[in-house]
């Protein structure tokens, strides 16, 4: 049964959910200055990919609020504390977050709005937990490339995008530097998760330098 915005539970479930995209965003800023550190900079950039999207999820839901201009929201929740000096960490912590909104927070949020009868709220809930699970996914390929070492190497012939220069490598190990523009390693990251790139793009490539 429909009930007055104000008086429902999903005016709460909104401004929780802004509160969580809000802190993912800094969280992910933040993992993006420590994976900068490790000189791990084409993951810095996927983290900083990945904030600017919990950026516009904290958008959407705001303006979801725009009911409740001008008044206060209490909200009561938990909120994870993912602080530490390993890549490893950073990403497996990630993974479970993304995780977590996509398969309860987000469902749940969902299914009280649809109830309440917010058929659109219900929607960018359902929306927006299908993009958690992309950004789960794709933390957790880095994650399991970078834990069995296979993130700078491949047993078979690989290719690597700079992601400084665009230059595109291919071979079993990424070299130190950049042939090209010669910022270092932490630049590469496996084509298959370079960004505007697919194999219509990159079939057919022809090397023009000597293996």
């Amino acid at each position: 049964m429909a009930i007055h915005f104000m008086e429902s539970k999903t005016k709460e479930n909104l401004m929780k959910a802004f509160a969580g995209e809000s802190q993912a965003r800094n969280r992910y800023t933040m993992a993006a200055e420590k994976a900068d550190e490790l000189k791990m900079q084409a993951v810095r950039n996927v983290f900083l990919f990945t904030a600017d999207q919990e950026r516009a999820h904290a958008q959407r839901f705001y303006e979801l609020l725009g009911e409740a201009q001008g008044t206060t929201i209490d909200i009561c929740g938990g909120y994870p504390v993912d602080k530490s000096d390993t890549l490893v960490d950073l990403l497996q912590a990630a993974v479970h977050n993304e995780m977590e909104e996509y398969e309860d927070v987000y469902q749940a949020f969902g299914d009280t709005a649809k109830e309440e009868g917010f058929m659109k709220i219900a929607s960018a809930f359902y929306r927006t937990a299908e993009v958690e699970f992309t950004h789960a996914k794709r933390f957790g390929k880095i994650l399991e490339l970078i834990k069995s070492g296979k993130y700078f190497e491949s047993e078979a012939t690989g290719m690597w995008m700079c992601l400084n220069c665009g230059y595109i490598y291919t071979g079993k190990k990424v070299p130190d530097v950049c042939p090209l523009c010669r910022h270092d390693k932490g630049y590469f990251i496996p084509l298959c998760m370079a960004p505007y790139t697919c194999s219509e793009i990159t079939d057919g490539r022809k090397a023009c330098y000597k293996q």
